[in-house]
């Protein structure tokens, strides 16, 4: 089986665990949390992920933060049984693949708005709030800024974009241009 598989199946059984006791958006969150802890302090983690440390080792240092930070059951759970099974890498992909289906599952969708200079609080929320109504699911957005798109926004919902980048547009005349020569 590839780690891609393992990890969607880690996350499927974690989803529908923690999905039927109520607990799914804390585990998410959780394990969100985890991922980017775990990201922070590389050089502090990383013997976690390596194959020599023992596994009693690494069993006892999953429960003591485990503790520490007060997680839920679930997501305990889930920690040891991948050190049990040396599996602590697919963390990373568990956590996307439980993200995804507690969107799909609550009608939330993430979008992704790329523009050329920061947007401004009020006008991401204002995009938001449009693609809310245009996609009639709860949005989630991220925003990210790449000058090279000149100006304009390039909206990624789901697996659509929408590229209303000037770039794109220069591009666009540029190919007319060439036609009609």
């Amino acid at each position: 089986m590839s780690d891609r598989s393992d990890a969607a199946r880690y996350a499927r059984e974690l989803f529908e665990v923690s999905w039927r006791h109520g607990q799914a958006e804390t585990v998410a969150t959780e394990l969100e949390t985890i991922v980017g802890a775990a990201r922070d302090y590389a050089p502090q983690v990383r013997p976690l992920f390596h194959p020599l440390v023992p596994k009693a080792r690494k069993l006892e240092t999953i429960r003591r933060f485990s503790q520490t930070l007060g997680v839920s059951k679930p997501t305990a759970v889930l920690l040891e049984a991948l050190a049990q099974h040396y599996r602590l890498d697919l963390l990373g992909d568990v956590a996307a693949f439980f993200r995804e289906r507690l969107n799909v599952k609550t009608g939330v969708v993430r979008a992704r708005v790329t523009t050329a200079v920061p947007l401004p609080s009020e006008q991401a929320e204002a995009l938001r709030q449009r693609l809310t109504d245009v996609t009639g699911r709860q949005v989630t957005l991220q925003t990210a800024v790449d000058p090279s798109i000149i100006g304009g926004v390039v909206t990624e919902v789901d697996s659509t974009v929408y590229d209303g980048s000037v770039t794109r547009q220069l591009a666009r005349m540029r190919q007319k241009l060439v036609e009609n020569v």
